[in-house]
């Protein structure tokens, strides 16, 4: 009995850090792929002689398997042990990485990247149980507002490892560092507290299949607008229906099987039977307004993280090591606003440091598109980054948090599936919209400045395919100009009107963005109250019928 004492002590000095090094050290390995094939596009379209884009498709790729499947994810993890699952995702996800560290096609990168994706929807809802079950009170909020920060924290890293790797020893090891992190995650995950499973409670599997069915369509639609047709079917277009593009399709059988779902869900809810997901989540227009404005952000701020990398390197012709630290003040400003936003809440309603967030990054598009040039070293450009890092990270964690707050307290689970879902479908839309609006902005800017430039005559303009444009580096330019008849002068300036319209495509993309996140302002105004209080441990209830319905005290508007 004499050693009890020291067993617990022992216990409770232990449980604060380990959890939570666990989470931390997992959403670093789940983020970590994303913004290292980012970094190391330079590197990946020369090794896998393949356009800058098609890293974009492979980001989606991951991005679009996890938002179909983490609804699903989340209920799975609850019905068979939360802790059990996330370490068989884990190991899964450590195996993904190492395939696309030996990727040796654009076809094996996107399988191995989806297949990435579709694990990390069963680690994600994991992590936010073991928090619920390892800390409560202001450590709890801590917690989540340090799972939060990881990401942006593993887009430093990333920035830093993977710039570092590409530029000397190769891109290929930023990847098989994530297996060894792997291992050393799944290794810590034994000395986490067992969840135990929870065999009564029931997996709508039907509505899991809908969900599924409708983001993998609008992955497929999304990501084939730039090279299928935005309606119309391109020559690139594998099958065309009736003219249309396949990707026009694709979004409306997407958006169809989208309201599918919800009658679905509704059905059951109405019924009483178990349903993948609770509409409680979003029962009020207050919480449908903080879906949107986390739509909005996501979409807003992973176009342009793609956007600026894609500049970089393509554009400026800079290493995977100078565009790390060209972009670090924007990641950095990321972690720090997401990190430190809870301190406003009691003083300033979410509502308000919604709108200022969205202005703050309106204001930040508009001054990148502006200054902007061949000269990354400005100030004003810098100054850009950083306004637009701390705009979007204060934004993400404050929709989070209000979330959370606002729908049942049972229903944690049901909200951070939603949030993963709302995270990677707006991220993954707004990374192929870009690319899409950026590549059709290119092909027309370089087609009406052809024509301004007598330098190059008609004959050569017909050589070469202005349907199939994409972002090119000069050398990349000369090396496909070299299989037509262009002498040094339409060489040069061929060269000249490819760098002119790179810088003119991306201006206006960011132009766009900016008008984007000014439509934010009308639902952030609609934004609910943070309500403090801990989060059960049980995520999802075996009966979410039990749970008292607070739809009449939620929360009013801040």
């Amino acid at each position: 009995m004499s050693t009890s004492p020291s067993q617990t002590t022992h216990t409770t000095q232990a449980a604060p850090w380990l959890p939570l090094v666990v989470v931390v050290l997992t959403q670093i390995q789940a983020s970590f792929a994303v913004n290292a094939l980012t970094v190391s596009m330079e590197g990946i379209t020369t090794d896998l002689s393949t356009p800058a884009t098609s890293v974009g498709t492979a980001i989606t790729a991951g991005t679009f398997a996890m938002a179909a499947f983490i609804l699903l994810g989340a209920k799975v993890g609850a019905r068979y042990g939360s802790r059990t699952v996330f370490q068989v995702a884990v190991a899964i996800h450590a195996l993904a990485m190492a395939g696309v560290a030996l990727s040796q096609s654009p076809a094996m990168l996107f399988v191995a990247q989806a297949s990435s994706g579709a694990v990390i929807a069963l680690i994600a809802p994991a992590l936010t149980v073991f928090i619920a079950t390892s800390y409560h009170g202001p450590q709890q909020a801590k917690a989540i507002g340090l799972l939060a920060a990881a990401i942006p924290a593993a887009g430093v890293l990333a920035l830093l490892v993977a710039g570092t790797f590409a530029t000397t020893i190769g891109w290929r090891y930023s990847f098989a560092l994530m297996v060894a992190l792997g291992a050393v995650n799944l290794a810590l995950s034994f000395r986490l507290k067992p969840v135990p499973p929870q065999p009564g409670l029931s997996i709508d599997w039907v509505g899991a299949g809908i969900a599924a069915a409708a983001i993998i369509a609008l992955s497929f639609g999304f990501s084939g607008l730039g090279s299928w047709g935005v309606v119309l079917a391109t020559p690139q277009a594998p099958v065309e229906v009736l003219g249309l593009s396949p990707a026009f399709v694709l979004v409306i059988v997407g958006a169809v099987l989208g309201q599918v779902f919800f009658r679905w869900v509704r059905r059951r809810q109405d019924a009483r039977q178990s349903r993948i997901f609770d509409l409680r989540v979003l029962a009020t227009g207050s919480e449908k307004a903080v879906t949107a404005c986390m739509a909005i952000m996501l979409f807003v701020g992973t176009a342009a993280n793609f956007l600026i990398p894609l500049y970089i390197q393509v554009v400026q012709g800079r290493s995977s090591i100078q565009t790390s630290f060209s972009i670090i003040p924007y990641t950095l400003s990321i972690f720090l606003a997401s990190t430190f936003v809870a301190y406003l809440y009691a003083r300033y309603s979410p509502s308000l440091l919604a709108r200022c967030g969205f202005v703050v990054v309106a204001l930040a598009l508009v001054l990148l598109a502006f200054t902007i040039k061949n000269d990354w070293g400005q100030v004003l450009v810098v100054l850009g980054l950083v306004l637009l890092g701390l705009g979007q990270g204060a934004i993400v964690a404050l929709v989070f948090n209000t979330l959370l707050s606002s729908a049942p307290r049972e229903l944690a689970g049901d909200v951070g599936a939603w949030r993963g879902l709302v995270h990677n479908l707006s991220g993954s839309v707004g990374i192929a919209v870009a690319s899409a609006f950026a590549v059709g902005v290119l092909a027309s800017t370089v087609a009406s400045s052809a024509a301004q430039h007598p330098e190059i005559p008609p004959g050569l303009v017909a050589q070469v395919d202005l349907d199939d444009v994409n972002f090119l580096s000069n050398a990349q330019v000369a090396e496909v100009l070299a299989r037509t008849t262009a002498n040094p002068v339409e060489l040069a300036a061929a060269i000249e009107v490819n760098s002119e319209a790179r810088l003119r495509a991306l201006q206006i993309s960011l132009l766009a963005l900016a008008g984007i996140a000014t439509l934010a302002i009308v639902p952030a105004g609609r934004m609910p109250k943070v309500r403090p209080g801990d989060l059960p441990e049980v995520l999802e209830p075996d009966d979410p019928d039990a749970i008292d319905d607070e739809t009449a005290t939620r929360p009013e508007r801040g």
